[in-house]
């Protein structure tokens, strides 16, 4: 058994208490490896933002679980030498699907854990849900459970339909789960292909396209019955279209890809969503940069020479990310 705070993390309820009240979002970013870690770790550092590093089923069997463990102390060291004298970092599992998985977590020094049994019979979905808290608690450990289902693929989740989240639901759901906070669904997708173009309008200033508005009314409803309850909204990449232009300009082939507008997400950052999921944007970046790097510099085969500017362009998108989107730069001083 780890204890995460002897690695020096931190779980999410006093950040999420704090960001509802201040009207601003704790960025909740996906990694699988050094880079990205790297990438985070600096611009949560420089801007002083609490930050949630997510971990995927799949990411872990990717990275291992023990060099997960130590690279997240690793990432609470790093950000001390950058200055961060108290740094406000999670190690979160990322769409948890069994009890087992997230136990596995909790006792190999993650903070807080995700049990999804939005695709379960409700009632199904409240006893594992129940189950996990009671375990994850024990040793201090935040559990967020969801209601809803996300259209959209991303590693092993995958809907195709939206099933928007019932606010009738969610008072009972809480109570008796004991979460500590929900991801809702509104329309968020998961991926880089959130919408198909048919689902779209143009807009005629820019030629893009653009995807259908979000179910606000939804988060308000939920609001009302849980007033001050963290919410998360999943599926949140905005799918940078420069990004985007970039990959394809250099033999890439992502046709139709489009996201959230951060101009929609800057609104549910000042409600009670509290944590706002991206992992795409990230793909995005680093896929252009070594995309670029490939096609001017075709002899070039050392991989710090492809993987360094990959993640100078991660570190540019997630602190644009904190300051321009979420808010939460100079939260975590």
């Amino acid at each position: 058994m780890v204890s995460y705070k002897e690695l020096g993390l931190v779980n999410t309820r006093d950040m999420f208490a704090k960001a509802i009240k201040g009207g601003y979002a704790i960025p909740a970013f996906n990694f699988n490896n050094m880079e990205q870690l790297q990438a985070i770790i600096k611009a949560s550092a420089e801007t002083k933002s609490p930050v949630i590093l997510q971990v995927s089923k799949g990411a872990r069997n990717y990275a291992n679980q023990t060099l997960l463990r130590y690279m997240a102390e690793g990432a609470v060291e790093y950000a001390k030498e950058l200055g961060w004298e108290k740094p406000q970092i999670v190690l979160h599992l990322d769409h948890g699907d069994s009890f087992e998985l997230c136990k596995s977590c909790v006792d190999m020094g993650f903070s807080s854990v995700m049990i999804d049994g939005s695709h379960l019979p409700y009632e199904e979905n409240v006893a594992l849900t129940k189950k996990v808290v009671e375990y994850a608690h024990q040793f201090d450990v935040t559990v967020e459970g969801e209601l809803g289902v996300l259209a959209g693929v991303e590693d092993e989740v995958s809907a195709e339909h939206h099933t928007y989240t019932d606010p009738e639901e969610v008072v009972d759901f809480a109570t008796r789960t004991g979460c500590d906070s929900l991801a809702i669904s509104i329309g968020t997708s998961h991926g880089a292909y959130k919408f198909t173009p048919e689902q779209c309008t143009i807009d005629s200033k820019t030629g893009r396209m653009v995807p259908p508005p979000l179910a606000f009314d939804v988060l308000k409803a939920v609001e009302a019955k849980l007033p001050g309850f963290p919410i998360v909204l999943h599926g949140s990449s905005s799918v940078p279209q420069d990004e985007v232009e970039t990959i394809n300009k250099f033999g890439g082939a992502l046709k139709a890809a489009i996201g959230i507008p951060e101009e929609w997400l800057r609104e549910a950052a000042k409600s009670a969503v509290c944590k706002i999921n991206i992992d795409s944007d990230s793909r995005l970046a680093m896929t252009a940069a070594i995309r670029q790097t490939f096609a001017e510099k075709p002899a070039e085969f050392d991989p710090r020479k492809y993987l360094g500017p990959a993640r100078d362009n991660m570190e540019k998108l997630y602190k644009h990310k904190i300051i321009n989107v979420l808010g939460s730069d100079g939260k975590a001083l």
